[in-house]
């Protein structure tokens, strides 16, 4: 009787290690999979909420704002203000920000260069600033993550973790 018990846990023995790396291993890695997800998902909607709020406040800069004695007209430095107050958490060299008007070109600028380098630009232009002009506020924010590798379609470039593009846009008409 005692001899059965003995070869019973001599092929018991390493069970445990061999069950926590069968069982362990991809529990652990789907833990870290969630956390990047709510991570990616808190970034996208923080994005959104950000460009909103831009474009929100340069709707109500508009045309009555170029009007003497108003000097209230939004330049493309104070409207990345307002997205990076909004966007707290946003890294400001992997926000790319695409402000289009109604008429005219686009102007796209990452939001660094956006708060240092366009003090001056009016934005929308006088030509697209009229009550019910529509203006659009696109941002495209890089997510990095060192999972996403794992993830469907995407493939690490020469070993750096791999980053996915979020975008958000809003698009709203000029107030009076």
């Amino acid at each position: 009787m005692r001899t059965s018990s003995i070869i019973a846990q001599r092929h018991t023995r390493g069970a445990a290690g061999l069950e926590f790396a069968l069982v362990g291993v991809p529990l652990l890695f789907v833990l870290i999979s969630t956390f990047e997800m709510c991570r990616a998902m808190w970034a996208y909607q923080t994005l959104a909420f950000a460009v909103k709020e831009g474009t929100r406040y340069a709707v109500v800069h508009g045309q009555n704002c170029t009007m003497a004695p108003n000097t209230c007209t939004a330049t493309i430095s104070q409207i990345a203000s307002i997205i990076q107050s909004s966007g707290q958490g946003l890294a400001t060299d992997a926000l790319t920000l695409t402000f289009t008007p109604s008429s005219g070109s686009a102007t796209s600028c990452v939001l660094q260069d956006c708060l240092a380098n366009y003090a001056t630009t009016a934005w929308p232009p006088g030509t697209a600033n009229a009550p019910g002009e529509i203006v659009v506020i696109s941002g495209v924010y890089r997510l990095t993550s060192a999972l996403a590798m794992f993830w469907p379609g995407m493939r690490p470039v020469n070993g750096s973790p791999t980053s996915v593009s979020l975008t958000a846009d809003a698009r709203e008409s000029m107030q009076y």
